[in-house]
């Protein structure tokens, strides 16, 4: 959860327009919407040139990012694609002309951002500049809305067409935010299967259910055994996955406390392995010195640290400890029984916590609409109560309980293809709206 709020928080409510609070409801001056027409109606064939423009900011939206623009490639072979905006190292191999570079943006907390402020000024400045100029026929933002809700208004008013694709967690904080979708976005793609009616319930119809991009995606590159042999984990003795985050400040706030559980987990179960499975992102230096000032080797369990291979990790593993964010919902796709836990500085907590209006705040249970993985944030993280929920879900009928949940409610996302039907959409949209705005 706390990842999809990671860089423009709203206590301050970071504007780009001249470091005023953003207004809550649609000015005066904001033009009207024009119809967006029966899209669902218009031919998906090629067109010799299309134009797009589109802004991710984060990891996780660079990947989706990139993985639309190759099924806008294979779904439309004859049109010459011009991509431009602000892109990461994916969307960069994908072909998207960097006008920004996403992780230049990728920062986390109150603190951080306000020290960032001024290369978040110089980049929206930038794109609005760029979107103006080059007139794509459309705009896709992905995810990170506090960045690209204010893009979206301003794109808007200058007459150019809005497509978001990964709603904004509404649903979850700041749901008067809706306004501006209605007023400022012509096409919502959402990719959790209650968020299409969520936004119809509030009046906004324009908003299509295409699949969660990670759904039939989430497969470990080895098997459970190859896995354990590579790292010396004895095959009949159970294992634990510990993801503390892909952010530095996750894995030192995170990574202390999953250790202190370990520890105290060993001495309930004496034969329990351990692996520390970090992203792609983090340095295993980092974690190594975490380990060695924690008391860990005191108890004497098996520990091993990874980096890359958090999904092989997973898929090897009885149970796991998970930062809450995208990785809870692969642990969930890969049936592994799982402990979300976060755990903010108290300031952005004491600021932004109480903002958080639902039930639950891993993926998984938002989706299941019940609680499948216990949930430790905050003060309830601490080493005892993980030891306990991990102990827990290392037992042989609650293990098998748990994983034949997740597999039902993980079946609900859909089997796969989120990118194709996203491209599918982008299309139709985009065709539609040529007769619309009188383009060719």
């Amino acid at each position: 959860m706390f990842q999809a709020t990671a860089a423009l928080n709203a206590s301050f409510r970071f504007t780009i327009h001249g470091l005023h609070p953003l207004p809550n409801i649609c000015s005066r001056r904001c033009r009207p919407r024009r119809p967006l027409g029966n899209i669902t109606r218009v031919t998906t064939g090629p067109s010799k040139r299309l134009r797009l423009m589109l802004v991710a900011g984060e990891e996780s939206g660079d990947t989706h990012a990139a993985a639309l623009v190759a099924a806008l490639r294979e779904r439309a072979p004859a049109t010459a694609f011009e991509f431009f905006g602000a892109a990461g190292a994916r969307m960069r191999a994908a072909g998207v002309e960097p006008v920004v570079r996403d992780e230049d943006l990728a920062i986390m907390g109150l603190v951080e951002v306000a020290r960032a402020l001024p290369r978040f000024l110089s980049a929206y400045r930038a794109l609005k500049r760029a979107a103006v100029e080059r007139r794509p026929a459309a705009v896709v933002l992905v995810d990170w809305p506090d960045f690209n809700l204010p893009l979206a208004r301003a794109l808007r008013r200058r007459g150019l067409r809005v497509i978001y694709y990964i709603s904004p967690q509404l649903w979850a904080w700041r749901a008067h935010r809706v306004r501006q979708v209605r007023r400022d976005v012509d096409l919502m793609l959402t990719i959790l299967p209650f968020e299409a009616g969520w936004y119809a319930r509030r009046g906004v119809p324009h908003a299509e259910f295409v699949g969660h991009p990670l759904a039939g995606e989430v497969r470990p590159r080895l098997a459970p055994a190859e896995f354990r042999a590579r790292h010396r984990l004895d095959a009949a003795r159970p294992l634990v996955a510990l993801l503390p985050g892909s952010r530095r400040k996750e894995l030192e706030r995170h990574l202390p406390l999953m250790l202190d559980a370990a520890s105290r987990l060993s001495r309930r179960r004496p034969g329990a392995q351990f692996v520390v499975a970090l992203a792609e992102s983090r340095d295993r230096a980092e974690a190594e010195r975490i380990v060695r000032a924690s008391d860990f080797a005191a108890a004497g369990a098996s520990l091993v640290v990874t980096r890359g291979e958090t999904r092989e990790a997973l898929a090897a593993s009885d149970a796991a400890a998970v930062c809450s964010g995208t990785a809870t919902l692969e642990a969930a796709l890969l049936q592994t029984p799982l402990v979300v836990v976060y755990k903010e500085s108290a300031l952005n907590w004491h600021t932004l916590g109480r903002l958080i209006s639902v039930e639950h705040y891993g993926l998984i249970n938002l989706i299941a609409g019940e609680r499948l993985a216990p949930e430790l944030i905050q003060d309830d993280f601490t080493g005892r109560r993980l030891a306990l929920e991990l102990d827990a879900l290392l037992g042989p009928e609650e293990n098998r309980r748990v994983r034949a949940r997740l597999r039902e409610a993980t079946a609900r996302l859909g089997e796969g293809g989120a990118s194709e039907r996203a491209a599918a959409a982008v299309l139709r949209a985009v065709r539609g709206w040529e007769g619309v705005d009188g383009r060719q």
